[in-house]
C-alpha cells in the first residue's frame, strides 16, 4: 500500500463524491487546499479527536496546502450535529482560552510549523444580513430538519433554535472562502461539510471532496465520551493512559492500533493474525499501550508505565512512582488522575472512599499533601509527593 492509498483508506469511512475521483486528483500531483475545522468548545481532547488530526497530518506529509481552522465565530453558535440539545453559548474569551490548550494537545499529532492556522471570524464577522440571506438561499430547511437528531428533538417537542439552521451555512462559507479542495471531519460533520461542497459547486462550478474519518470507540465499546468515563485523553499521564488500554475491551485492539497510533499496516496485520490464532489479548494490549504512550509521551515513559502496571497488577507490588507536587490540596493533586480530570470528579472519588493517603482512606479533599505522602487513587493509580 503506497502513501496515497493509505491516506484514502486508513481511518476513513467515506469519501464524497468518491474515492476513485479523489485518488486521481491526488496522483495528479496538484497542490490541494485541505482543511480541518474545530470549534474550541472544551479544553481537552481525547484520542478519538486524534483520528481527523492524524488524517490532516498525512496531507501535510503529502505536501498539500493544509489549514487548521479555528471556528472562533461558529463556536459562538455551537454545532448541535451530535447533540440532543442546543449547545451552550460560549464567550469569545472562553473560546480563545480553550484553543490554547487544544493546540498544545493537538501538537502531539499535527506539525503546526507546516500548517496554516486560520480563524473564521476573519471573514464571517464581515458578512452583512443581506449576505447571509443570499447564502441561505442555497440550502433547504427540509434537508436540515431531516437530520436524525433534529427530527428526534422536534418529535420530542424540544426546542431547535433558529440560529442552529445557520451553522451549516457558515461552515459551508468557510469552505468556499478557503477555496477548499478537501474537507476532513467525522461522520457527524458530513451534513455541514456537504454545505461546503454545495457552495463550491454553485459559486465556482468546482467539485470538492469530503473525507469522513472513523470514530474511535471508548474503552468500553461505546462512543468515547467525557460523561461516560471511557475516554483516553491526550493529556492523560503515561500510567493512566497505559492502564486504560489494559482495561479496555479486547475487540477494540485492532481498531486502536489502526486509528489511534501510527503503527505500520504490517504491524496491524500481524496483530490481527495473532488474535485470530488465539494469542492472549493481554500481550497485544501491552504492545498497544507501549505504542500509544510512546507516541503521546516518550518511549521511556511508556516502558515505565508498563513496568508500573506489571508490578502493581500482575505481581501485586504497588509502586508509588508517579511524582506529584507537595503543598497542593488532595483534590488538586488527584485531578489529572480522574476520568473527567476535574475537581468535581476528584471530590466524588474522595466521597466514595476511593482515595487513600499513606494507607488510610480520606474524606477531606482539602488536606495539604506533604513531601513523602503516598496516595492511591482508585485501584490502579499510585502517587508519591515530592
Amino acid at each position: 500500500m503506497d502513501k496515497i492509498e493509505e491516506v484514502l483508506t486508513r481511518g476513513v469511512t467515506n469519501i464524497i463524491p468518491g474515492k476513485s475521483e479523489l485518488e486521481k486528483l491526488l496522483r495528479s500531483k496538484k497542490k490541494l487546499n485541505v482543511y480541518l475545522g474545530i470549534d474550541p468548545t472544551a479544553t481537552k481532547i481525547h484520542i478519538g479527536h486524534g483520528v481527523p488530526l492524524r488524517k490532516l497530518q498525512e496531507f501535510v506529509e503529502l505536501g498539500h496546502n493544509v489549514i487548521f481552522l479555528i471556528g472562533d465565530f461558529t463556536a459562538l453558535i455551537g454545532d448541535s450535529s451530535d447533540k440532543e440539545s442546543e449547545r451552550p453559548i460560549l464567550t469569545y474569551e472562553q473560546i480563545q482560552e480553550n484553543f490554547k490548550t487544544y493546540k498544545e494537545q493537538a501538537s502531539k499529532i499535527v506539525d503546526f510549523s507546516k500548517v496554516k492556522v486560520k480563524f473564521n471570524s476573519e471573514w464571517l464577522k464581515k458578512l452583512g444580513f443581506a449576505d447571509v440571506v443570499k447564502l441561505a438561499q442555497h440550502f433547504s430547511v427540509g434537508d436540515f430538519v431531516g437530520r436524525e437528531l433534529i427530527k428526534k428533538r422536534l418529535g420530542a417537542g424540544t426546542k431547535v433554535g433558529l440560529h442552529e439552521f445557520l451553522y451549516p451555512v457558515m461552515q459551508g462559507y468557510d469552505s468556499y472562502f478557503l477555496d477548499t479542495d478537501i474537507q476532513i471531519g467525522g461522520a457527524d460533520q458530513t451534513f455541514n461539510m456537504q454545505a461546503g461542497r454545495t457552495l463550491q459547486k454553485d459559486f465556482r462550478n468546482k467539485e470538492s471532496f469530503v473525507v469522513v474519518t472513523a470514530y474511535l470507540e471508548g474503552t468500553d465499546g461505546r462512543k468515547m465520551s467525557k460523561s461516560w468515563g471511557n475516554a483516553i485523553w491526550i493529556s492523560d499521564p503515561p500510567e493512566e493512559m497505559f492502564g486504560k488500554i489494559m482495561s479496555m475491551h479486547d475487540d477494540l485492539i485492532v481498531q486502536y492500533f489502526r486509528n489511534a497510533t501510527s503503527s505500520s499496516e504490517e504491524k496491524i496485520r500481524d496483530v490481527e493474525g495473532r488474535l485470530k490464532a488465539g494469542e492472549n489479548p493481554l500481550n497485544l494490549k501491552k504492545e498497544l499501550g507501549i505504542a500509544l504512550v510512546g507516541e503521546f509521551h516518550s518511549k521511556e515513559e511508556a516502558d515505565m508505565a508498563q513496568k508500573n502496571f506489571k508490578q502493581t497488577f500482575q505481581e501485586h507490588k504497588p509502586e508509588f512512582n508517579i511524582k506529584v507536587k507537595a503543598g497542593d490540596s488532595l483534590v488538586k493533586t488527584i485531578i489529572p488522575f480522574t476520568t473527567r480530570q476535574s475537581a468535581s470528579a476528584a471530590k466524588e472519588l474522595i466521597k466514595q472512599g476511593a482515595v487513600d493517603v499513606n494507607g488510610e482512606k480520606v474524606s477531606d479533599g482539602g488536606i495539604t499533601i506533604k513531601a513523602g505522602d503516598k496516595i492511591k487513587v482508585g485501584e490502579r493509580t499510585f502517587l508519591k509527593a515530592k
